[in-house]
């Protein structure tokens, strides 16, 4: 997870996870243009263990995080073949980038002196997967990424739906179900650091709940805002069931 080498970027040309897109409307009868990504919805679940009283999150490389930041630091990250930026450049970028596909041609792939180190693009999440998979229910889905990211198996009926929210609404409009389900160590069937044949490359990571808040609010800890507010609800929610301070 800590080396990152050999960048290329190229044009996405084709992809199963992110389509772009323009739609052109009037609104109170002004015409207006706006770029979008259509993608996959998504479910989310904070995990708690009952045994050693911590949260179960995942950390994992984001090349998107990445890349944001390289652009943020340094003057010139680098740029698909043929795409210079600027008046007319699509705003939209991809929340999930993917391997390009075979034979895509882009910037000869290299090792470049400016570069970020790897953990620029790390962040720490709540294990989540794709809705990819209209056969299953999302609890059915939520439950399988579980048992994959973070080696616990939870019956679908222990899975409490916390609430559902749309994520990325300027870019994708996507739809986010999180959910919440309590493990112990007996549940554990596995490792878990996610599927290595698609390409996940998942470290599980523990935060005991006295330090939830604390860990929440750390803005040197990068983290999605679904760690804050699935942490903010359990303070809320869960605290005095276990009558633990969740250090507010």
């Amino acid at each position: 997870m800590e080396q990152i080498n050999n960048i290329q970027v190229v044009p996405c040309t084709s992809s199963n996870y992110l389509k772009p897109f323009t739609v052109h409307y009037s609104q109170n009868g002004t015409k207006k243009s706006w770029d979008f990504m259509r993608t996959h919805d998504s479910v989310s679940v904070l995990i708690f263990n009952t045994t050693s009283h911590c949260f179960i999150l995942v950390k994992q490389f984001r090349p998107a995080v990445y890349m944001c930041e390289w652009e943020r630091s340094k003057p010139a990250p680098p740029q698909p073949e043929g795409e210079q930026g600027g008046e007319g450049s699509t705003q939209a970028a991809p929340e999930e980038p993917k391997a390009p596909a075979e034979g895509q041609e882009g910037e000869e792939a290299t090792n470049h002196p400016d570069q970020p180190p790897a953990s620029a693009g790390v962040t720490y999440e709540l294990c989540a997967g794709l809705v990819d998979k209209p056969d299953l229910s999302l609890e059915e889905i939520a439950r399988q990424e579980i048992l994959e990211e973070c080696g616990f198996d939870v019956p679908v009926t222990k899975l409490r739906r916390i609430t559902s929210y749309r994520s990325g609404v300027g870019v994708t409009g996507s739809k986010q179900t999180m959910f919440y389900a309590e493990v112990s160590d007996e549940n554990r069937v596995g490792e878990g650091g996610g599927k290595p044949q698609e390409g996940e490359l998942i470290e599980v990571v523990k935060v005991p709940l006295h330090e939830a808040m604390t860990f929440a609010f750390d803005e040197s800890i990068p983290k999605t805002m679904g760690v804050i507010f699935s942490f903010i609800w359990f303070h809320n929610n869960m605290s005095p069931k276990y009558k633990i301070s969740t250090n507010v």
